[in-house]
Parts: C-alpha cells; sequence; structure tokens
C-alpha cells in the first residue's frame, strides 16, 4: 500500500467518522488493510493539514482546508501562464477557465498584503493593499505560483 493511498484512506475515515483520537483513526485504517504506527499516521495528519476541532461539543479530527488547498500548488502553479504588475495592480494570467481556482488559491493564503481578488475566466486581478506593498506581493505570487516547490 503506497503513501497517497493511505492518505486518501485518513481522508476517507475523516470525512465518514468521528473520529475523537489517533488510536482510533489507527484502527480504522488497521481494518482497511493499513498497517500503520502512531509515529507515520502522525506525519500523514500533518501532510494532510489535520487538526483537532470542535464538533458538536466534542473535539474530534478534521482536514482543514488549508491543508487541502496547499495540495493543490503544482496544478495551481501550472495553470499560471504570467504575471505582470503596475503601480497598483497584479495580474495573473492563466489557461482558460483557471482564474477562479488560481484566486481560490490565493485568497485561502490568507497574504497580508493582498486586499483581494478578482477573477476573470483568464486573467485574475490581485489587488494589493497599497502600492507600496505591490512589489513584495509580487514577490510572494512568483515564489507561490511559478517557482518550483521547496
Amino acid at each position: 500500500m503506497t503513501k497517497n493511498a493511505r492518505q486518501f484512506a485518513v481522508k476517507e475515515i475523516l470525512g465518514r467518522a468521528t473520529i475523537t483520537n489517533q488510536e482510533d483513526l489507527r484502527l480504522l485504517l488497521r481494518r482497511g488493510g493499513f498497517r500503520v504506527t502512531q509515529a507515520t499516521l502522525s506525519r500523514d495528519m500533518k501532510a494532510l493539514g489535520v487538526a483537532r476541532v470542535v464538533s458538536g461539543g466534542k473535539t474530534v479530527y478534521a482536514i482543514q482546508p488549508a491543508g487541502e488547498i496547499q495540495r493543490l500548488r503544482p496544478i495551481v502553479g501550472a495553470e499560471v501562464l504570467s504575471l505582470e504588475a503596475n503601480d497598483s495592480v497584479i495580474i495573473v494570467r492563466t489557461v482558460p477557465g483557471a482564474a477562479n481556482t488560481v484566486g481560490e488559491y490565493l485568497d485561502v493564503q490568507h497574504h497580508r498584503g493582498i486586499m483581494g481578488t478578482v477573477a476573470g475566466d483568464n486573467t485574475l486581478l490581485v489587488i494589493p493593499r497599497s502600492g507600496r506593498q505591490v512589489k513584495q506581493v509580487l514577490e510572494f505570487l512568483k515564489h507561490i505560483l511559478v517557482e518550483e516547490e521547496q
């Protein structure tokens, strides 16, 4: 069983069951044919962005949206064709139909220098909080959208 298959199983379990501790999750994975140690499970949960949240008065494990979004980075980066800026805004050109996805990816980053985004079909307008922040935001965008993953 591969790491991707195991992590998919973790997501599937968390999507359908209320899990309050790692041991319960480990046992459910074992029933599904995945024998994992607590250390491996902890690493998988961290990679998936799993966190403890309060739901219905209980503390349970859940995948946080940011964890899922980070896994989209290579896909989102492949959709970006170019970046250009003037003194007040940044334009991100994408493949047709991808501007909204790239915009959502940027929005969940919660970068302090970005006031908002407006997406068309293949063009995304990124609005920095001030004209002084255009260069800083452009460098951030280059880092997360264009440059290779670290």
